[in-house]
């Protein structure tokens, strides 16, 4: 459990019909992928110095990405706006195969910061590109990771971005198409999809292991069980983070009487508290547990002081830093090498 310091009287404590409090989903906030990713850029850092560069945001989220432009890092659009011989970190998301050609074009010195679960779907658009399968690849146009998986096997695949899209997608080859997934989607739209899909393609090809994300299948879980006793759901998280977003979804989805995505407390209303007597609370895979527990200190000022975590699965699991930044300067291995912070 968070440790909640006080009130910060922000909000107002209103009388309710009935006993305020809050449901805190857990897990929640950083996954083992974002968690790498910042330790890599924070210790790039440490390592070379600032200006570190960085391709996008390291991960979805405002308050990460500003932190760490104070502490150096400067985040581009692409790999033509770092100078020559650089270093800079590809984020999270993963970047195609023309990114790293043209980081390298540049000399510029390439640290991979890429989600080792993204990679995974990487190597599975490869392999089944070099079957000549046609991929649909669930997931949203224009986002990032989108773009990295894309770019691997850019002839073989289509992007599927909705279920209604299912029924007008197109293939070649009906009895040679297999899906893959973008990772931070909702579980429950996703198999809608491939349903939809395999209607009308009834040899359609499973992945070799589910794509989507553990953490956030976990987060989903975990908000679905909380939203069903919920008058009100916020997620933190930022606009531009996939995941932050389904959470919203999925707690209207499953029994929340409204839902709410915030980047930081100070922006929940007074209004959405109305009537209000029991809050979930949960934060999507790129949100440090600060931003949290800056909730729920505004929570208690309403009134909401009673705090129940309910938990629906544990995680431990950690991924090593990328090559360049698991020695340090000496060349002795380096006691972050296997990344991982406390994560609730």
């Amino acid at each position: 459990m968070p440790r909640i310091p006080g009130a910060r009287g922000r909000l107002v404590d209103l009388p309710v019909q009935g006993a305020k409090r809050v449901l805190l989903a857990a897990p929640r906030g950083y996954c083992a992928g974002v968690d790498r990713a910042v330790i890599a850029v924070e210790k790039a850092l440490e390592r070379y110095g600032a200006p570190v560069y960085v391709r996008k945001q390291i991960v979805h989220n405002i308050h990460v990405v500003t932190e760490l432009e104070s502490m150096g890092a400067i985040f581009v659009d692409e790999v033509d706006e770092v100078p020559e011989g650089a270093h800079v970190v590809f984020s999270a998301h993963g970047v195609s195969p023309a990114v790293v050609n043209a980081a390298a074009d540049r000399g510029l010195q390439a640290i991979d910061a890429t989600c080792p679960l993204v990679t995974k779907v990487h190597r599975e658009a490869v392999r089944f590109a070099r079957d000549d399968f046609e991929i649909l690849l669930i997931g949203h146009d224009g986002h990032e990771e989108v773009e990295g998986t894309a770019g691997e096997a850019p002839d073989h695949v289509t992007v599927v971005n909705s279920p209604e899209e299912a029924d007008t997608v197109v293939v070649k080859d009906p009895d040679k198409v297999v899906w893959l997934s973008q990772t931070t989607l909702s579980v429950d739209e996703t198999m809608d999809t491939v349903r939809r899909l395999r209607e009308r393609f009834p040899n359609l090809q499973d992945p070799p292991s589910d794509d989507i994300c553990y953490a956030t299948q976990n987060r989903q879980v975990a908000i679905k069980k909380v939203s069903k006793d919920a008058d009100l759901v916020i997620v933190v998280g930022s606009a531009n983070s996939s995941n932050s977003v389904r959470l919203v979804e999925v707690a209207l989805e499953y029994g929340a009487k409204a839902a709410y995505r915030v980047d930081y407390s100070h922006e929940i209303k007074q209004e959405w508290l109305d009537g209000v007597e029991t809050v979930g609370v949960t934060s999507g895979a790129s949100v440090p547990e600060v931003l949290v527990t800056e909730v729920l200190e505004d929570l208690a000022g309403a009134g909401y002081r009673d705090v129940a975590e309910v938990k629906t699965a544990e995680e431990d699991l950690m991924f090593s830093l990328p090559k360049e930044l698991r020695q340090d300067l000496e060349g002795r291995r380096d006691e972050r090498a296997l990344g991982g912070r406390n994560r609730p």
